[in-house]
C-alpha cells in the first residue's frame, strides 16, 4: 500500500482543487432520506470505528438477516462487523451464488438480498447472476470491494473499471469515497432496489474506506518521518488530506434510518374501467363472456399493504379464469376452480378480454401474437417498457399489478350481487370449456406417466416427477434449475402455496439452484426445500454442497439424469443431424453429495425412488445436511418443439 512520488504527484493539484467540491455535491444528493420505518439510530463514529461497522449497522436497520459472500481482503471488515451484530454470514464457493441467493431472499421476503464480493474477478464472477436479477426484476444490493482511490488506474491488484461492467445490468450504482457517505448511499441503494421496478444495485467500496483509521494510516504514512524532500512533503500533505477526507465522520453522530416506506396505492378510478367491462351487461354485443387473467412474477412482490393470502383470496373472488407463470405459480394453491394450467394458448386465442398482470408480451406470449387481436387488452405493469413491449394494450396501467388486483377485487365485491351473478353466469360456459380442455390434457399426461420405460435400469421421467410431487409436504418450496426435466415438472409438480416456486425467470439462466435453495431454507426454516435439477444444470451447483454441509442447510435435490442437454439435443438432431456438444455421462451425482458430507441416493426404478424419497424426508426433517436423489431417467419426446425463438 506504500506510494512513491511518481505515482502520487501527478494530478495532486487537480484532485485537491476539485475533489472536495465534487464529493460534496454527490454526497448531498445521496443524503436525502425517504420517509422510513422505525427509530432513527445515531451511530457515533469514533477513531476506533470502521466503515465496515457502518455498513453492518445499515444492513441491520434495513432488516437484513443474511449476507452472502466469497471472502476477500477488500471486503473483510463488512463480513467481520456483520457477523458481530448477528447478521448470518454465508460464505459460498462461487460469487454467482452470492447474487442468486440474495435474489432469492428478495423474492421471499421483500427485503433486498445482499451479496458482498471482493474486487476484480470477485465482481466479474457475479455478472450473469446480476443480469438474471435485473431481467427477473429482483431487488439485490451488491457490495463490491475496490482498490484505494489513490491507486485507481495505477495497476493495483484486481483494479479494473468495475462500473463499465456493472452499469448496463443494474438500476443504480455508486462509489463510496469516505465513511461519511456510506450510510446515505447504502440507504439509497436499498430504496432503489425496491422502488418502482425492483432490480439490482451496486456500490463500490475502496478498501481504505472500510478499515479503521489506524490501519489505513499504517498503509499510507508508514515512512513519513524518513521523507524529507519537497516532493515527499507534498505527498505527505496529500496523504493527510486524503485520510482526512476518508475519515471525515470521526466524532460525528451519523443517523441510520430504517427501511424506506414505499406506497403502491391504487385508486377506485384506476380500476373502474376494467370493472365496468367485467360486470357491465347493458349490451349483449359488448358484454364480456370470455375473460382471462395472466399473472406474472410482479404480482407476488411482497407488499406491506396486504399479505400473500389476502392477494390469493382477492384473485379467487374475481371468478376469472387464471393462468400463473414463473414466481406466481402456486398463488392459488395446488388447485382451484379458476386456476388452469394446460390450455393457455387456446384461452388467449379465444378470449374477448385479456388482463396481463405483471406480464410482458415477450417470447412467452408469442411477442403479443398469441393474444386474440380482437380481444380487449388490459395490462398492468410496474415497468413502462414491459407495459408496451411488442403490443400496445387498449388500457395500460403503469402500476403495481398486485395492488391493482386487490383493489379490483374490493371494488368487484362492492358491486350488487345480482350484477356479479350475471357476470359469472356469462362466464360459465367459458370456464367449462377451459375446464374440459385442462381435464383432457391431464388425462393425456396421466397416460404418458403410466407408460413403462423401454429399458431396465431407467425411470419414466414423468413417473419420477409424479412420485416426487405426491410425497411433498404442504410446506415445501421448490426451486427449478434445468431445461427438459424442469419443463416436464411444470406440467406435473404442483406448487403448494404462494411463494413456493422459484425459477430464474425470463433470462432462463442455469445455475440458480444452489443460491435460490440456500436462500429459501434460510428464509423459511420450517419448510422443506427441494431443487428440481436437470443433470446439466446440476453441474453449476455441485460446489455449493460444501456450503450446505458447512452451514447445516438441509436442502433436497432431485436430478433428472438423462446424460445430456436433451432440450437442445432433441431439436439439434432433428434439424442439424448431429448431437455434438449435447451428450453427458450418467454421472454418480449422489456419490458427489456423499463426498461433500451430505447424503445421496441413486434411483433406477420406482421402488428405489420410493425408498429414496422416504429416506430423504427423514434426513431433511433432521435439518442437518443436504440430500441428493440421482434419478436415472429415460429420454423421451414429451416436450418436443419446446425451444423458444
Amino acid at each position: 500500500m506504500l506510494l512513491d512520488e511518481e505515482m502520487v504527484t501527478k494530478g495532486v493539484a487537480t484532485a485537491v482543487a476539485f475533489g472536495s467540491v465534487l464529493f460534496s455535491l454527490y454526497f448531498s444528493e445521496n443524503r436525502k432520506i425517504i420517509d422510513s420505518e422505525g427509530q432513527v439510530i445515531n451511530f457515533r463514529f469514533r477513531k476506533t470505528s470502521s466503515g465496515g461497522e457502518l455498513v453492518a449497522n445499515v444492513l441491520s436497520s434495513q432488516g437484513v438477516k443474511f449476507l452472502f459472500t466469497l471472502t476477500g481482503g477488500h471486503i473483510a471488515p463488512i463480513l467481520v462487523e456483520s457477523d458481530k451484530i448477528g447478521i448470518k454470514v454465508i460464505d459460498v464457493r462461487h460469487e454467482s451464488t452470492t447474487v442468486f441467493a440474495a435474489d432469492g431472499v428478495f423474492r421471499l421476503t421483500g427485503i433486498p438480498g445482499v451479496a458482498v464480493v471482493t474486487a476484480g474477478p470477485g465482481l466479474t464472477n457475479t455478472i450473469t447472476a446480476v443480469k438474471n436479477a435485473q431481467m427477473a426484476q429482483s431487488g439485490v444490493v451488491l457490495l463490491g470491494g475496490a482498490t484505494s482511490d489513490l491507486l485507481k488506474g495505477k495497476g493495483s491488484l484486481q483494479d479494473i473499471d468495475q462500473f463499465a461492467l456493472l452499469k448496463p445490468h443494474v438500476k443504480w450504482c455508486s462509489h463510496v469515497s469516505s465513511n461519511s457517505d456510506i450510510v446515505p448511499m447504502l440507504e439509497r441503494a436499498f430504496y432503489e432496489a425496491r422502488n418502482g421496478t425492483p432490480g439490482p444495485v451496486f456500490i463500490e467500496f475502496p478498501i481504505d474506506v472500510l478499515y479503521q483509521e489506524s490501519v489505513v494510516k499504517g498503509w499510507y504514512l508508514k515512512n513519513q518521518d524518513q521523507m524529507k524532500s519537497l516532493g515527499s512533503r507534498i505527498i505527505n500533505m496529500y496523504m493527510s488530506y486524503h485520510l482526512k477526507k476518508i475519515f471525515s465522520a470521526i466524532d460525528d453522530d451519523i443517523p441510520i434510518h430504517g427501511k424506506a416506506r414505499l406506497y403502491q396505492k391504487v385508486s377506485s378510478d384506476q380500476v373502474s374501467k376494467l370493472l365496468n367491462y367485467l360486470v357491465s351487461s347493458s349490451s349483449k354485443k359488448n358484454s364480456i363472456k370470455k375473460p382471462v387473467l395472466i399473472v406474472g412474477s410482479q404480482v407476488t412482490l411482497i407488499n406491506d399493504d396486504y399479505s400473500m393470502e389476502s392477494l390469493q383470496r382477492c384473485i379467487q373472488q374475481l371468478g376469472i379464469p387464471v393462468f400463473t407463470s414463473s414466481m406466481s405459480r402456486g398463488l392459488l394453491g395446488t388447485s382451484h376452480s379458476n386456476l388452469f394450467r394446460h390450455c393457455r394458448a387456446h384461452a388467449l386465442k379465444n378470449a374477448d378480454l385479456v388482463i396481463l398482470a405483471g406480464v410482458a408480451c415477450d417470447f412467452r406470449l408469442g411477442y403479443g401474437k398469441s393474444i386474440n387481436s380482437r380481444a380487449k387488452l388490459f395490462s398492468i405493469n410496474r415497468n413502462e417498457i414491459d407495459l408496451y413491449k411488442n403490443r400496445s394494450p387498449d388500457q395500460p396501467f403503469n402500476l403495481d399489478p398486485g395492488s391493482f388486483l386487490v383493489k379490483l377485487s374490493e371494488e368487484f365485491l362492492e358491486v350488487p350481487s345480482t350484477e356479479r351473478n350475471k357476470a359469472e353466469l356469462r362466464w360459465r360456459d367459458w370456464i367449462n370449456e377451459l375446464t374440459n380442455l385442462d381435464v383432457a390434457r391431464n388425462v393425456d399426461i396421466a397416460n404418458k406417466i403410466n407408460i413403462p420405460p423401454t429399458k431396465v435400469g431407467f425411470l419414466n421421467p414423468l413417473k419420477a416427477l409424479q412420485m416426487f410431487d405426491e410425497q411433498l409436504p404442504h410446506k415445501t418450496i421448490m426451486v427449478a434449475d434445468g431445461g427438459d426435466f424442469v419443463g416436464s415438472a411444470s406440467y406435473i409438480v404442483r406448487p403448494r402455496a404462494p411463494l413456493s416456486w422459484l425459477d430464474p425467470g425470463v433470462f432462463g439462466t442455469l445455475g440458480v439452484g444452489a443460491g435460490f435453495s440456500i436462500a429459501a431454507k434460510l428464509c423459511r426454516p420450517d419448510h422443506q426445500v427441494w431443487t428440481i435439477y436437470g443433470d446439466g444444470a446440476f453441474g453449476y451447483s455441485i460446489p455449493e454442497l460444501d456450503t450446505m454441509v458447512r452451514h447445516k442447510i438441509a436442502i433436497g435435490a432431485i436430478i433428472g439424469n438423462d446424460s445430456g442437454w436433451i432440450q437442445i439435443l432433441r431439436e439439434q438432431q432433428e434439424q442439424l443431424h448431429s448431437d455434438v456438444g449435447c451428450n453427458l455421462a450418467y454421472t454418480d451425482y449422489h456419490q458427489v453429495a456423499i463426498a461433500f458430507g451430505g447424503k445421496g441416493f441413486k434411483s433406477t426404478n420406482e421402488s428405489e425412488l420410493k425408498l429414496a424419497l422416504e429416506e430423504s424426508n427423514k434426513i431433511l426433517d433432521q435439518n442437518q445436511q443436504p440430500v441428493v436423489i440421482n434419478c436415472i431417467i429415460e429420454r423421451n419426446d414429451f416436450r418436443k418443439g419446446s425451444i423458444s425463438a
